[in-house]
Parts: C-alpha cells; structure tokens; sequence
C-alpha cells in the first residue's frame, strides 16, 4: 500500500469543511433480515455483512501515520428487543487528531425501515475530554437518521471518496436528523404487569394497521407533507413498541401549515376513501379515511399558537367544538413497525397532555370528548356552516 502524505489529508479535512460535509457509509446487515430468510437460531450472536476489521484497519493504518486515534462505541439499538443480544456493542465514532488538526468519522449503519443511522457522541468516563474540543463536533452528537442517498466516487487532491450524489439533500436533513430509540426495556416491563393481547383478532388488527400506517407514510411522502404518529398510535409506540390492539384506528397528526389541497384526492387515489371531514383549514380540521377491515386512519391537524398547540375536535350530532391543548413541540424520528416515521421529540410531555400521568395503565374505555385531560369546550359551529364543516359520507 502506497503511503499516504499527511498534509494532503490536512488539506482534504480543511476543504470539506468549508465546502461540504464529507463521510464514508458502510452497510452493517440486520440480524433478523426477512427478506434473505435469516433466523434467530442461525444468526445468533454473530454478524452478517460487513467485516468489522476493515474499521480496525484504518484505524491502525491511522495511528502508524502518527495520528492518535479514539474509538467511541456503545451497544447496537438493533438488538434491544433481542434479550440474549441486547448488549452487543458497536462503534459509532472514531476519532483521530494529528496537531491541531482532526477527522471525525461517524458510521452509518443500516435499519430495518430503509434508512441509514448513527449513534450519538456520548463520551464514557474513561475518555479524555481533552482530547479534543468536543463541543465543536457538531455532527452525530445527537443520534441521527437519514433517507439512504445515492452515493458518487469523486477525487479529492488524488484521494477517491463517497460523497452524496445530492450532497445539499444530505445537508438539509442535517438539522433535521435527530432520531430517539423506542423504549424496550420499558416496553418487556408493561408486557410483564400486562399480557400482550394475542389473539387472532389482535394480530390481524395489527397487521392490517401496520399496512394502513405504511399506505398513509407513502400516500403523504409522495405530497411533501411531514407527519407523526399522533394519539393512540404515539401512545402505542411509547409505551409497547407496537401498535395498540384494541385502539381500532391508525392516529397522525399534520401541522395545519403543511396542509395541501390534494391530501383528500391523494388518499382516494391510493385506495382510501373518505370517512369524515369535519371543520375547515382555519379552524379544527380533522379528516377520516376508512382502510380494510374497518380500520381507519385520522389525521388530526394541529394549530400552533403563542405559548402552545391544538387540534380540534367536532360532535356530528350536535355541532358542538372541542379542542385538545398540547405544549410546543418538535418533531424528531423513530423506528415503527419496520419504519423511519416522526414522533414528538417532547414525548413524554405529548403524551401526558393527552393521557395524563396514568398512561402508562391501559384504559379500553375511552370517550374523545371527555377522557383527555387536555380537552376543552370550543363553542358550537353555526348551523349555517354544518354542511361545510360536518362531511359524513
């Protein structure tokens, strides 16, 4: 291997960071990969894919050139819902300094949902926070998740590297990127205090609400329009990684400034038809679509006002308004039911304002209009108005 010269490294590290952020992705195969027919029994405990040794390798080749270098690592999220391999550990940043000058390599690891992940930059007690100025490494120091890019080889000062073929894409997605686990060590707890509901019934609501949930994500990708799980569904993941069994509906919220005329249109298209419209774009609009097996899909749009959020809610038989009151919030991503989707970053704080302190305990019985503790009464649309904003079909 030819040696490679120091200050033409220094000099790719100054470019990119002025021009554009410059990585590397490997693909590190999921244990449990359905579509090449791997088992628990034939996988277990070992790693499919990528060979580990080629990182330890740079990394070597790294220190003989004079760099230090320092591996940051942690266990592979993957696997939580794994017991027996739930500690297995991972790396997820190197770090290697020469001078006053440093490469920062985040890996990228692939996911169940089609997308590409990273760990956080969480230094453990035994690192030298002096190594470098870690405040400054602004990259990866949350955990991230982006849309698989199409990668380009180009030549940097006689180095070939990977870059995004839309680097202004990959870019973009930066500020937006951070990514929270689902709880399953909290998840295994609930299911001890409460059996998990098996039936027949229980599995086919799940299934086709998972294939509802992915028709929505396709159907709202497709026009642009961000989204999160929302209600039950939100309530579901937080709390079992899994949907809700006796929940019957699939729950999304929508910003109201993120509406589009043809999110109606888009879902009749797709194979959903209407099930209620109720309020308008300026006040309380809320949509229904019914999928198969009587399973439906609301989206709730949500108002934001000075120190907080809302959606509306509207009774058929009467006219009558409510609105559901929520602290600000921002969205961050998750993994569900084999996809990348948003979720309130506030979590905890969502769903208590919707649930109250007792979500945790399971409740089948549930009135919209008076079990939410962040329910309130919001007047009486107008007779006149009820054929616009009460649409049953």
């Amino acid at each position: 291997m030819s040696r490679i010269n120091k200050n033409v490294i220094l000099a790719l590290l100054t470019l990119t960071s002025s021009a554009f952020l410059l990585f590397q992705l490997y693909y590190y195969k999921h244990y449990l990969s359905a579509k090449n027919g791997a088992s628990l029994s034939k996988h277990k405990g070992s790693r499919v894919g990528f060979d580990g040794t080629q990182w330890e390798g740079w990394f070597r080749i790294a220190e003989n050139m004079g760099f230090q270098c320092l591996k940051i690592e942690s266990k592979d999220p993957r696997l939580d819902g794994i017991d027996s391999l739930s500690g297995t550990e991972i790396p997820l940043h190197y770090i290697c300094k020469l001078a006053s000058h440093a490469i920062h390599l985040v890996v990228f690891y692939e996911r169940s949902g089609n997308y590409l992940w990273h760990g956080h930059l969480r230094l453990k007690g035994h690192i030298d926070k002096k190594f470098v100025p870690f405040r400054k490494l602004q990259f990866g120091r949350y955990p991230g998740a982006f849309d698989r890019p199409e990668l380009q080889q180009i030549t940097v000062d006689g180095l070939e590297v990977l870059i995004p073929k839309d680097p202004m894409h990959f870019l973009e997605e930066v500020p937006h990127s951070r990514f929270i686990e689902c709880r399953y060590k909290e998840a295994r707890a609930f299911f001890q205090q409460y059996l998990d509901d098996n039936t027949v019934e229980a599995m086919a609501f799940r299934k086709s609400a998972k294939e509802l949930l992915q028709l929505a994500a396709k159907t709202l990708r497709k026009l642009g329009v961000r989204f999160w799980l929302s209600s039950g569904t939100c309530l579901g993941w937080y709390r079992q990684c899994n949907i809700i069994s006796y929940s019957k509906d699939v729950d999304l919220g929508i910003f109201i400034k993120d509406y589009k005329s043809d999110i109606i249109s888009a879902f009749q298209d797709a194979g959903l038809p209407l099930k209620h419209k109720f309020g308008k774009v300026e006040d309380s609009l809320e949509l229904s679509f019914q999928g198969k097996d009587d399973v439906k899909l609301d989206i709730f749009f949500f108002y934001e006002e000075t120190d907080h959020m809302w959606n509306g809610g509207t009774q058929a038989k009467t006219g009558k308004k409510f609105k559901y009151l929520f602290p600000k919030f921002t969205l961050c991503w998750t993994e569900f039911v084999d996809m990348k989707v948003h979720v309130p970053c506030e979590t905890i704080e969502y769903i208590e304002a919707n649930y109250g302190k007792t979500w945790k305990i399971p409740v089948k019985t549930w009135d919209w209009k008076r079990s939410p503790p962040n329910v309130r009464p919001n007047g009486v649309w107008p007779i006149s108005e009820w054929d616009e904003v009460i649409q049953l079909y």
